[in-house]
């Protein structure tokens, strides 16, 4: 599995709008070959940064297929207008380290 981490700096003032536009995208993600889930984290510290978190079974499967669908033509269209800057996109994959003490991981 391999991680897609973008940060996305939006336009002051443009929070809502863009919050809209990424729950009106996620079945656009829901659909992607090879992916098994998404989120957005919004920063604590920088009201305009968010970061989109997107599992994918390869790196391909992001960089090749999903880019070059209608799809992500859809997602540009629809949260490009709110962009401050062009994200900053890399993958990462996990190290065997770790924990989740999370109620709901433990259901």
């Amino acid at each position: 599995m391999v991680w897609e981490i973008a940060q996305l700096e939006v336009l002051p003032g443009h929070n809502e709008q863009f919050e809209s536009a990424v729950a009106e995208a996620v079945p656009l993600f829901r659909r992607a070959h090879g992916c098994s889930g998404m989120q957005v984290q919004h920063s604590e510290e920088f009201p305009q940064r968010y970061r989109l978190i997107v599992e994918w079974d390869t790196v391909e499967d992001h960089t090749v297929r999903f880019r070059e669908s209608d799809d992500f033509a859809q997602w540009r269209a629809l949260v490009a207008e709110h962009f401050a800057e062009p994200p900053v996109v890399e993958h990462t994959r996990a190290l065997d380290v770790g924990f989740q003490n999370h109620p709901a991981a433990l259901a």
